[in-house]
């Protein structure tokens, strides 16, 4: 390994990173991590902080889960790859699906479509769910509804479903027939309405009305994250899900719940999907499935899927990925699994996300910074700041660089994204070093407001 000068002069030279500008990059070069414990990072120059990211949503488990590490070491050296396309398999891919349909079943999930990633299952589930539709004679089904401010991934379909431009305008024009419709989303909304159940009934409400401008005979299915993430972290009322559920089942329009960050504990429950008591016809899950230790997906099939795909010689899954059911990812999802439900990490997740989340009301009493705090469903919690809290004016870049920066020198890495600060660290977090995050902000809003 090149020694810590030659890294710093070439950090950011030679490579484009995802989402930001090559610019930006040489101009505020990136924290090089070099080293990680528990739930904590070390930066190449030693500063060693609260990991409140969380990687990216994915190191549930934190940093140091040995079972996983040991999993993946023996697999590789056992069988570091064959492929699953037809005519092989292997074995810690036929386990995976085995505990995974049973993990799954309070959802109604029966089956297991193994990929690389989030955006990966995303988009198998988009295809998937045209072929259901012309397996069963339907083939004017190709259109896909989705939430204003959702985010479902960056392929093609996928950033065709996504709800904010930030992620579509430099790609357009995108996949035709995709609509979107408000999310309930209380803190901005078309409809000036701060009840979250009023504003779940408009939501819904406009999903009937676009069902109806479009024509339910061409709608495939609705994609939808049970608690937007990336969009700001927004949990919809309770009655909201199911009200999504109804409609679509009572038109013919599949239900496909995209999971990637949700599943797996992150929500207080086991699924997005379990916490709202309805049940898909496809869950999208990746991230925690590995601990964000081996990149690898999965999309689960409920009954309906199940009962148009099998049996039937016209459905062959002309899709798949050089990657798919990865013999090494596959046992670090088994290990991963195993060490999710030993901890129990729900009731964790529980505690200490009413901990920040508390915590982060508490900041707004201190801070005019602070235009909303969301959260209240596991360790999913967001602020959004603002430059004027009576007209929710959205804060500078500048301004919300200076809180992400504070916070990390006082001991927390957070994330901005546009005026939201968002917190999702490990499922295992403790009290005290959520105190640390806590702490740790309040230093960054200080500095900001």
């Amino acid at each position: 390994m090149k020694d810590s000068n030659f890294l710093k002069e070439n950090n950011a030279r030679h490579f484009w990173h995802p989402m930001t500008s090559p610019d930006d990059s040489h101009h505020q070069p990136p924290k090089i991590i070099t080293g990680s414990h528990g739930v904590r990072i070390t930066d190449i120059d030693g500063h060693d902080v609260v990991d409140a990211v969380g990687g990216l949503w994915n190191v549930n488990l934190g940093y140091s889960c040995q079972p996983v590490k040991d999993a993946i070491a023996d697999q590789l050296a056992k069988l570091p790859y064959y492929s699953t396309f037809r005519g092989t398999t292997n074995d810690a891919v036929i386990e995976l699906s085995y505990e995974l349909a049973e993990f799954f079943a309070p959802d109604g999930m029966k089956r297991a479509f193994f990929t690389s990633g989030g955006s990966d299952s995303v988009e198998t589930a988009l295809r998937l769910a045209r072929q259901y539709h012309k397996l069963r004679g339907a083939s004017g089904r190709t259109k896909f509804l989705s939430l204003k401010k959702g985010y479902h991934g960056t392929h093609m379909g996928a950033a065709s479903v996504n709800g904010n431009a930030n992620f579509r305008n430099a790609y357009e024009p995108l996949m035709p027939g995709c609509f979107h419709i408000p999310a309930p989303y209380t803190y901005r909304n078309p409809f000036n309405e701060s009840d979250p159940a009023r504003l779940a009934q408009l939501c819904a409400a406009a999903l009937e009305d676009e069902i109806a401008f479009q024509g339910a005979n061409t709608i495939a299915a609705m994609i939808m994250e049970p608690i937007l993430g990336a969009g700001g972290v927004i949990p919809p009322h309770e009655s909201f899900a199911p009200m999504v559920a109804e409609i679509c089942a009572r038109h013919g329009i599949l239900l496909i719940t995209d999971e990637v960050i949700t599943a797996y504990g992150r929500t207080g429950a086991w699924s997005g999907a379990r916490l709202w008591g309805i049940q898909p016809d496809m869950m999208c899950t990746a991230k925690a499935i590995t601990n964000g230790f081996f990149p690898f997906g999965a999309v689960m099939l409920g009954d309906r899927m199940v009962d148009a795909f099998e049996n039937n010689p016209d459905a062959r899954i002309s899709h798949g990925y050089t990657y798919s059911g990865h013999p090494v990812g596959a046992a670090a999802a088994l290990a991963c699994l195993a060490e999710t439900k030993r901890l129990n990490v729900i009731e964790n997740a529980s505690a200490r996300g009413n901990q920040l989340f508390d915590g982060c009301k508490a900041l707004m009493e201190k801070y005019d910074i602070i235009g909303d705090v969301r959260g209240g469903h596991g360790l999913m919690t967001a602020i959004e700041m603002v430059s004027d809290r009576a007209k929710k004016t959205p804060i500078d870049g500048g301004r919300a660089g200076v809180v992400q920066e504070t916070a990390y020198q006082h001991g927390a890495m957070v994330r901005v994204s546009g005026p939201n600060l968002i917190l999702s660290p490990s499922l295992i977090i403790s009290e005290d070093e959520a105190d640390v995050i806590l702490s740790a902000l309040d230093a960054g809003l200080a500095a900001a407001a």
